[in-house]
């Protein structure tokens, strides 16, 4: 008996499935990440849960690649393949906030951009990302933090619920009593399990923080350095800084004669009471001479959106990321090399503070394990020009090389790179195993495997 054909497909979908004989095939096929230049047999532009499972059925019973998008934020490009199907949720960004029991329910294409607007609204927030283009879906299944989460935990800590389209085709709603051991999986596992087409989220209240970039002289990072790790260690959980290396923008704050040149930075977020702020940042400001600083209060989704415009889609990026307990001297000699080497104005490298809220679930709670990691450092590579592929990426590469002896073995899934399919096991630790007996239940012939792939146990 033959399998379901394209036109199968169309009659069965409500949205578009955009073919490459179709107009607006070029523009269905692109993704955030331009190195992601893949030339998939049908894009399905989900309009509901029913295209999913669709687009689930159609891959599954044609053996064709699956790849699911959501933001389309992913950094190795998994929102998309060769030859294979896209079901893209993209379309659906709907967010409904439940003031009452301080909830929020969201599609899997809203972005955190979408999802702070709406929960702005009523003075609440949960851990979002550092940009607000970033989708929901990719940061939450991977774990996820940003400004809050050493107040508030993790994304995935915040998970209440999620429906889900497993490789059968079946729709699923899963929680803390209703299919745990994928509600276990689904927070921190990545897209290994199903696509998901709903997330519910606890929300907690955010009023206005205080919050912004200081720029400083790269002769100050070690010591910018050597004092984060000290400081970071008890400060008050309202507070979220990092520390990194960033080629000034042709900002109004910065001095125009300063554009151009390689600085350091610190990031700071205090969503405690905004008359604090002063005196917590203080040491901060003590420690060294500033070249420009724009730190002040603010609506929280404002300094969730201020590094919006410096990584804008389209781009061509290549990520490495690494966890580590300690922020060595050995670590930091490693940074200051390498760092101020920053070959474009949108590559970086951050080092993410950990500790506080995540640091209280167990490893073994969820999937995500690495929870006495006290920093998380990514590194990324942004040009336009394909001809500087290798030389960008070898600035990452070598970095993350250097960076290794003084980091662990694994790192967060959402900074991996396509190359780091090598990393999984490592990046999961003492979960793993549990992980790939979940997800042989729930996806035996590993149809979702455009991903920081989680192989079935045998």
């Amino acid at each position: 008996m033959a399998g379901p054909t394209i036109e199968d497909l169309r009659e069965r979908a409500r949205g578009a499935v955009v073919t490459p004989d179709d107009d607006g095939y070029d523009e269905a096929r692109k993704v955030y990440n331009a190195t992601a230049d893949r030339r998939p047999a049908a894009v399905v532009r989900c309009a509901n849960a029913g295209d999913v499972m669709a687009a689930v059925d159609y891959a599954r019973e044609t053996g064709l690649d699956l790849a699911v998008r959501g933001g389309g934020h992913s950094a190795p490009g998994f929102g998309t393949c060769d030859g294979g199907v896209v079901a893209d949720l993209s379309g659906l960004r709907g967010v409904r906030v439940d003031p009452a029991n301080l909830t929020a329910r969201a599609d899997p294409g809203a972005t955190w951009g979408d999802f702070n607007a709406a929960t702005s609204a009523f003075g609440l927030a949960t851990t979002g990302g550092i940009v607000s283009t970033t989708g929901i879906a990719g940061l939450t299944l991977g774990g996820g933090f940003g400004y809050l989460c050493r107040h508030l935990g993790l994304t995935c800590d915040n998970l209440v619920s999620a429906d889900v389209v497993t490789a059968d085709g079946r729709f699923l709603t899963t929680d803390a009593e209703r299919h745990p051991d994928l509600f276990w999986a689904l927070r921190g596992g990545g897209g290994n399990f199903g696509a998901v087409t709903s997330f519910e989220y606890r929300l907690s209240p955010v009023g206005p923080v205080v919050a912004g970039p200081m720029l400083f002289e790269l002769e100050h990072m070690g010591s910018i350095l050597r004092f984060y790790r000290e400081f970071i260690r008890d400060a008050p959980e309202q507070l979220f800084l990092f520390p990194g290396f960033q080629t000034a923008p042709p900002l109004p704050f910065i001095p125009e004669n300063r554009h151009g040149d390689v600085l350091g930075i610190v990031v700071v977020c205090w969503s405690g009471p905004p008359e604090d702020a002063d005196r917590v940042l203080r040491p901060l400001r003590d420690l060294a001479p500033r070249v420009a600083e724009a730190v002040g209060p603010m609506p929280y989704p404002a300094i969730n959106s201020a590094f919006d415009a410096l990584l804008p889609p389209g781009l061509r990026e290549y990520w490495k990321g690494s966890f580590a307990t300690e922020l060595t001297d050995e670590a930091i000699a490693v940074h200051l090399e390498h760092g101020p080497q920053v070959p474009t104005l949108s590559s970086t490298t951050h080092i993410y503070p950990l500790n506080g809220a995540p640091q209280r679930v167990a490893p073994e709670a969820t999937a995500y394990s690495y929870r006495e990691a006290a920093f998380s450092t990514v590194i990324l590579a942004v040009w336009d020009d394909p001809a500087g592929d290798e030389e960008k990426s070898a600035w990452v590469r070598d970095y993350y090389t250097a960076l290794s002896p003084h980091s662990e073995p694994g790192g967060y899934v959402n900074f991996m790179g396509a190359d780091d399919q090598d990393r999984v096991e490592a990046n999961y630790r003492g979960n793993y195993a549990r992980l790939a007996a979940v997800k042989r239940t729930y996806d035996p012939d590993n149809l979702f495997h455009l991903n920081q792939n989680i192989k079935p146990a045998a």
